[in-house]
């Protein structure tokens, strides 16, 4: 795992990077944010959706209302990026449309995109 710690707008944002998946459930989530916070003390993180196990993007299992909850109960801001275009489940676009409503979790096209939300909310 790679992170490169940026400050935009007075804000630290953590880009983490990694050739692996490195979220396949609440725990790994969990342990992934709180790492970065105690490396960085950053709690605005960008991630890839390659970070993400698929079953992340299958809204039944309910792997993704559970970490986001986990991340706001530890008010952990966080802004994936990636292509979206191939998911053709409406509650998935949905959840990336009232996702990108909120201030706490946001779904980019790139990284950059992604940085720049995670600087501007409060």
């Amino acid at each position: 795992m790679n992170i490169e710690l940026l400050h935009c707008h007075g804000k630290d944002i953590a880009v983490i990077s990694s050739d692996e998946t490195m979220i396949t459930d609440v725990q790994s989530a969990l342990d992934l944010a709180m790492t970065v916070k105690y490396e960085t003390g950053a709690t605005r993180l960008v991630l890839s959706k390659g970070l993400f196990d698929e079953t992340f993007f299958i809204l039944s299992t309910g792997l993704a209302g559970e970490i986001l909850q986990k991340w706001i109960n530890y008010h952990i801001k966080v802004a994936i990026y990636g292509d979206f275009s191939h998911y053709t489940s409406k509650p998935l676009h949905d959840f990336i449309y009232e996702s990108n409503q909120g201030t706490n979790f946001f779904f980019t096209a790139s990284q950059e995109e992604a940085v720049e939300k995670l600087s501007q909310v409060p």
